[in-house]
């Protein structure tokens, strides 16, 4: 079963996510804050990062940028989900060191294919 870690300070966002990740059969962790997720993702091997650029603390730039420093050997690809939707934003995005980016709202019924669609996971390789 795949590791995902979902780092989302909105608890509707991050009930969303969850469900649909796990009924696809993604275990999931999740965190609320930035530096609760960098964290987290240092203390744990994960599969997936999930970041919301809009954190609490310090931004899911930040927290990207924080995650590839402390552990560049790890390879978990990490996408963004914002609602930040303005030119140069996906730029930014994948310049903090993410591998996809994709836009809010949530559509719960196809976060999971946007999800696998933004770091190349196919059905095949789950």
């Amino acid at each position: 079963m795949k590791q995902v870690l979902v780092i989302e300070d909105n608890r509707d966002n991050l009930g969303l996510i969850r469900f649909a990740l796990e009924r696809a059969g993604y275990k999931v962790t999740s965190a609320e804050t930035g530096a609760a997720g960098v964290s987290v993702a240092l203390e744990s091997s994960f599969d997936l990062i999930i970041v919301d650029i809009n954190l609490p603390d310090f931004d899911g730039y930040e927290v990207t940028r924080r995650i590839r420093k402390a552990s560049p050997d790890k390879a978990a690809p990490i996408v963004a989900i914002t609602s930040n939707a303005m030119t140069g934003d996906r730029e930014k995005t994948l310049a903090a060191g993410c591998d996809g980016y994709f836009e809010k709202p949530i559509d719960p019924i196809t976060i999971v294919e946007q999800i696998e669609k933004a770091v190349g996971i196919s059905r095949a390789t789950k």
